[in-house]
C-alpha cells in the first residue's frame, strides 16, 4: 500500500567510497556535519536526487566527524560539500586516440569530476549527473 521511498544513502568509512566508485557509475558525496542548517537543505535534495536517478547513479551522505580521513581526502574546508566521482569521457581527438595504444577496453580511472561548497540548486545537480551518464528512473 505505501512505499517507502528511497533515500541518499550514508556512507561510515572512505572504503565505501571506494566500493561505490568501482562501479563505474557517477558518486556524488554530500559531505555534511550534524547541526548545519544549509546541510539540512541539501539533505532533503540529495533525498529527491536518490528517488529520481535510482541505480543509474549512487547519491551518498557522509559525516565528516564520522569519517575524518574524508576532511584531507577531499581538503573539506566548509560543509555542506557535494563532490561528484566519475570515469572521465573518452577523449575525441586523434592524437589522444593514438596514445591509448588501441586499448578501446581500456578502464579509465575515477576522477573528481566537480565540487562546490554551501546550496546548490538541485536542477544543476541533476545536470551534471546525466552529463556523467545518469538517467532518470520512470516512476
Amino acid at each position: 500500500m505505501f512505499k517507502k521511498k528511497p533515500k541518499a544513502r550514508t556512507i561510515m568509512s572512505m572504503r565505501e567510497i571506494d566500493e561505490l566508485t568501482s562501479t563505474g557509475k557517477p558518486v556524488l558525496v554530500d559531505f555534511y556535519q550534524v547541526g548545519c542548517a544549509p546541510c539540512q537543505v541539501m539533505d532533503g535534495i540529495m533525498n529527491e536526487l536518490s528517488r529520481e536517478y535510482g541505480s543509474s547513479a549512487h547519491i551518498v551522505k557522509a559525516d565528516i566527524a564520522r569519517i575524518p580521513d574524508a576532511t584531507d581526502t577531499f581538503k573539506i574546508r566548509s560543509t555542506p560539500t557535494m563532490v561528484l566521482l566519475a570515469t572521465a569521457p573518452p577523449k575525441k581527438s586523434k592524437k589522444s586516440r593514438n596514445r591509448q595504444n588501441g586499448s578501446p577496453g581500456a578502464k579509465r580511472p575515477v576522477t573528481q569530476r566537480w565540487r562546490a561548497s554551501g546550496l546548490v540548486q538541485k536542477d544543476q545537480l541533476s545536470r551534471l549527473l546525466e552529463s556523467n551518464g545518469a538517467r532518470k528512473v520512470d516512476a
